[in-house]
């Protein structure tokens, strides 16, 4: 875990349906880039799977896709999953999940301080409940940036998906840690949109040079149709599919 640096946690929001390597792939490669080119320094990841409510078409259950994410993080020492989306009464925009975790950070950075005590962010996410926290971090003290692939970050060009409001809130108070994924060009985007141009230094592109284009919809075909998904998300991911039956063709 970097200590140096403005403190930063990295957020993937997501279905999760089921988590896969390219998930946790991605935290590794955004916090190289974040420790090694920028004065921030990455002390937890977080992956908050979306509400049931989210409506997408073969959404497993949250209490699965919330097991099958802590399996998929535990081999990690420093990425953790939060329940607090999937907890609310209804499905949370990304804006409002963000807003949780910056004051999730706060909260931890405070007891940090106050107890002169170390302890994990990640063991701090699952141990606190922390519903009602609200964020009140001084500005430049920390840092939450929403990380996500180049697709996600196109989507913010499709019309009413995204409230302008949130936009702004995103993209210039948090930031975003974005991916490159084989036939989207995030830089040509980022130029092209002038709100995006505007806060392009909180815009960091990482580029992936071993291109994976693992996705979930891919493995919950392969799985329906019986064929093997072993390597393509962790072990323990794979085994708890198969002890519930899930993505089965039924």
């Amino acid at each position: 875990m970097d200590q140096s640096g403005c403190p930063c946690v990295l957020l993937a929001c997501g279905s999760f349906n089921p988590p896969t390597i390219l998930h946790l792939r991605m935290f590794e490669l955004a916090r190289d880039y974040l420790n090694e080119r920028t004065n921030l320094g990455v002390i937890g990841g977080v992956i908050s799977p979306v509400h049931d409510l989210y409506g997408k078409k073969d959404l497993c259950t949250s209490i699965h896709r919330i097991e099958m994410a802590t399996l998929a993080a535990s081999t990690s020492d420093w990425i953790g999953v939060d329940h607090w989306e999937c907890s609310q009464t209804s499905w949370s925009r990304t804006v409002l999940v963000l807003r949780h975790v910056a004051g999730v950070l706060d909260a931890y950075l405070r007891r940090l301080k106050l107890n002169q005590e170390k302890i994990s962010f990640k063991h701090f996410l699952t141990k606190y409940d922390l519903k009602d926290i609200q964020c009140e971090h001084a500005p430049g003290t920390s840092r939450v940036m929403l990380l996500c692939g180049a697709d996600v970050l196109q989507s913010f060009s499709v019309k009413d998906l995204w409230s302008n409001e949130d936009v702004m809130e995103i993209v210039g108070t948090f930031g975003m840690v974005v991916i490159t994924r084989i036939g989207s060009d995030p830089f040509r985007f980022v130029y092209e949109n002038d709100l995006f141009q505007r806060y392009r230094k909180n815009v960091h592109i990482v580029t992936e040079w071993v291109p994976n284009e693992i996705s979930s919809t891919a493995i919950r075909t392969a799985l329906r149709r019986g064929a093997s998904v072993r390597y393509l998300v962790p072990d323990a991911v794979l085994e708890y599919i198969r002890t519930n039956e899930l993505y089965t063709a039924s």
